[in-house]
């Protein structure tokens, strides 16, 4: 059984942001078994119902249901993204800042639930998340995912607000930052969002775009060259074959098993570089 992370990095960098209950004392089976449980469901894609749960609990036995029972806990009072942003702030230095990529990526979703919906250009149901990568394509932010039948400038005020305010509860400034998109997320709503938070916007112009002249907007061929770091960083995400087609109904635990995956890449780059 492939092991993502080791227990020590699961006990030193998640365990403490986890939430316990009122009755943990009594409760034996240990966090970190749960957390590697949840993995091996992120890294495979089995259906909960399916987890090997004798594999993970030997003297104390949990079912499925335990297993699903802390994860969704987890996912509504937050623990999950509290684990991403305690990631992000204590190691703030290994981020890449000279520019950051944005990019929308759609997800089949086989079992319908909140913001699913039909996607013409997949031919399916889907939900589609707008991604926050870093310069050498570590994600940095994930936002709540809408109904597939949007494009990715659907809510991109409120969904690009909820990037940045990620970054700013892990103490990143976001002001003066350059920031890469596609030419889908050329708009003055979009370009006025990124003015408001100092942000720099290099955005190719979008033919289709009549309201925005080319020529009003500096647009840097070079820099936009990198953006190809957030493709790799996508085509990254599909090795977590939970994240490859949504399964999940709940848009909370779809978003929440992003963050996981964003602390599972970031803590493998510590390891890497042995500061754990």
């Amino acid at each position: 059984m492939e092991v993502l992370i080791s227990e020590d990095s699961i006990n030193r960098l998640i365990i403490p942001h986890l939430s316990s209950g009122k009755r943990e004392g009594k409760f034996k089976v240990l966090k970190s078994a749960i957390v590697k449980a949840v993995l091996f469901k992120l890294k495979t894609g089995c259906q909960w119902r399916q987890l090997p749960v004798e594999s993970f609990f030997k003297a104390y036995q949990l079912s499925w249901q335990g297993v699903y029972y802390h994860f969704r806990k987890w996912s509504a009072d937050g623990s999950w993204r509290k684990v991403w942003i305690a990631l992000l702030a204590q190691h703030r230095q290994l981020l890449d800042l000279s520019s950051v990529h944005l990019d929308g990526s759609h997800s089949i979703a086989h079992n319908g639930g909140e913001a699913v919906g039909y996607q013409k250009r997949k031919a399916a149901n889907s939900s589609n998340s707008l991604f926050l990568a870093d310069n050498q394509g570590l994600m940095l932010s994930c936002s709540s995912p809408v109904s597939g039948q949007h494009h990715d400038l659907f809510q991109i005020r409120q969904l690009f607000e909820e990037l940045l305010a990620l970054l700013k509860e892990a103490g990143i400034e976001t002001a003066g930052l350059f920031l890469n998109a596609d030419a889908g997320f050329d708009s003055k709503v979009f370009r006025s969002a990124c003015e408001e938070q100092e942000i720099e916007a290099n955005i190719p112009y979008n033919a289709r775009n009549k309201a925005l002249p080319e020529q009003q907007y500096y647009f840097d061929e070079l820099l936009y060259k990198r953006r190809i770091v957030i493709e790799q960083a996508n085509a990254w995400l599909d090795a977590f074959k939970a994240l490859l087609i949504r399964y999940e109904v709940k848009a909370l635990h779809w978003l929440c098993l992003h963050f996981i995956a964003f602390s599972v890449q970031l803590i493998r780059k510590l390891n890497k570089i042995k500061l754990y």
